[in-house]
């Protein structure tokens, strides 16, 4: 059993890794940078320690520096949530090496599976479908022959993809170069590998997601399928679970084929195995997510499973306590994804101090948030904010409470899609579950903010502008305090240190 686990990230999945930890009596420790000192994932840990300046290459990316303060805490284990660098095969390999438990996949399958045409040629292997490509393209120029072989419109992907990076569309052959250009020097920006390769760019498909949990004992469970197609620039932004086209049958082969592929790979811990769906059922690999989803609520909901606890009781040596027979999915939910982006000004980043938040709350509705009045959104990381989960009997109600929900959220002081999300869920065609990949670019959503929640945004500013000016200190009051009052560190517990 684990004691004490160092979580290497910070926002929402970070406080939500913490509070599994409390749930299971194992020790927190939290890292933050310079910016992130007030953080609530700081304040919740039983440990928190300044791991460098805002730069993530400086800080939540600085492999030897987090190693370093794991060691130096006596902690046991380092959970790394999503992004930054849980599908690293190397950190996870240093961990290991420091006598460390990385909590997520070994190496070896992180490394096979974060190489997307390794990972194409492993499910072929084993009888898994897969979109026509090329292999890793050894130059640009023979690009184009393969392209015409393949079919227009094609895909460029990154080997090492993921996460929307380093991919381009392409209908026309002249349009093939700069693609190519443009996508390799992102890839090589974004991965340090700017390899490349083609895929048939299928169109009207759904993308569907099989999400499983393996443990050291051979078990490898799936937990069902999640529909996650409405993107918006490859991201997802709402995800739900069933989908509304999957039916026993195709449920089974699904799971089937993510099982398959996982045991070829070696795998354990959480994980995701994605397909792209078409209208008549024909199922295509994708690629596989060795590490924790964003979307992972919408599982937990339906299923009564706990993934980062089951995460942390497969990395402490534990058998799964349930298998495939046990589950028993119920109702429906969806998730949203709130980021601090303006969509009323070309979906640009929206920097600067959150004066106000309320975060939603009722019957069926979860949220995971990284929200509080006076944290500061900054350029330096990922523009998630919060995530808002609804469930219900069936997807209507889901959707209906969801839309509830997001009308409830406020954020003051940085603009979000919030407006963007429920002119989405209002659309007929996503009220009809017609979805697929294409779904934002053809509907050309557009977000309208009514005048009630701007009234009362201006309302809450104006509010704490004159509640801070009368608590204003005199001129003289000297330098801005940095240490907690004495009931502060009694309310949050242990505060914020350096080592």
């Amino acid at each position: 059993m684990l004691k004490k686990v160092l979580v290497a990230n910070r926002g929402e999945i970070a406080l939500r890794i913490v509070r599994a930890l409390h749930d299971l009596g194992i020790a927190s420790v939290a890292i933050y940078s310079e910016v992130d000192r007030l953080s609530r994932h700081v304040r919740y840990a039983d440990e928190a320690y300044l791991i460098g300046p805002p730069e993530a290459s400086e800080s939540y990316l600085n492999a030897e520096r987090i190693l370093d303060v794991a060691t130096a805490c006596g902690a046991d284990a380092i959970h790394p949530g999503y992004g930054f660098l849980a599908e690293n095969a190397d950190f996870a390999e240093a961990c290991e090496d420091a006598g460390l438990t990385f909590i997520g996949p070994a190496p070896s399958a992180i490394r096979l599976l974060g190489d997307k045409n390794m990972a194409r040629s492993l499910a072929a292997s084993v009888g898994v479908p897969v979109v026509p490509g090329s292999g890793p393209l050894e130059s640009l120029e023979e690009a184009p022959a393969l392209a015409r072989e393949i079919g227009y419109p094609i895909a460029i992907k990154a080997v090492a993809g993921g996460g929307g990076r380093g991919i381009r569309f392409v209908e026309r052959e002249e349009d093939l170069p700069r693609a190519l250009m443009l996508a390799s020097r992102e890839a090589e920006a974004a991965f340090s590998d700017g390899t490349l390769y083609l895929e048939a760019q299928m169109q009207g498909v759904r993308h569907i997601e099989v999400q499983i949990i393996a443990d050291t004992y051979g078990n490898v469970i799936p937990l069902g399928e999640r529909e996650c197609s409405i993107q918006r620039r490859h991201q997802k932004i709402i995800e739900e679970m069933p989908s509304v086209v999957v039916g026993p049958e195709l449920r089974r082969a699904l799971n089937r084929a993510a099982v398959r592929v996982a045991r070829a790979a070696g795998y354990r811990s959480a994980g995701t195995v994605e397909f792209l769906l078409t209208e008549d059922e024909r199922y295509y690999f994708l690629e596989v997510n060795a590490r924790l989803q964003v979307e992972h609520p919408v599982t937990e909901m339906t299923t009564g499973v706990d993934l980062v606890k089951d995460q942390l009781l497969v990395a402490g040596g534990s058998e799964l306590a349930y298998d495939e027979g046990d589950l028993l999915t119920r109702g429906w939910a969806i998730e949203s994804r709130i980021v601090a982006e303006d969509p009323q000004n070309g979906f640009l980043p929206s920097v600067g101090r959150v004066v106000f938040s309320r975060e939603p709350a009722g019957p069926g509705v979860r949220v995971e948030s990284c929200l509080h009045d006076g944290m500061e959104v900054t350029p330096y990381y990922d523009s998630l904010l919060a995530k808002v989960t609804a469930w219900g009997t069936d997807r209507e109600d889901a959707r209906t409470r969801l839309i509830r929900a997001l009308r409830e959220s406020r954020v003051v002081g940085v603009a979000t899609n919030i407006p963007y999300l429920l002119e989405i869920l209002e659309l007929p065609a996503f009220v009809e579950g017609r979805l697929d990949t294409d779904f934002l670019d053809r509907h050309q959503v557009e977000a309208r903010q009514s005048e009630e929640p701007l009234r009362e945004a201006a309302a809450i500013a104006a509010l704490l502008t004159l509640s801070g000016e009368s608590r204003a200190p005199a001129a003289d009051a000297g330098e801005r305090r940095t240490a907690p009052s004495a009931w502060r560190q009694r309310a949050m517990g242990r505060w914020p240190r350096s080592i």
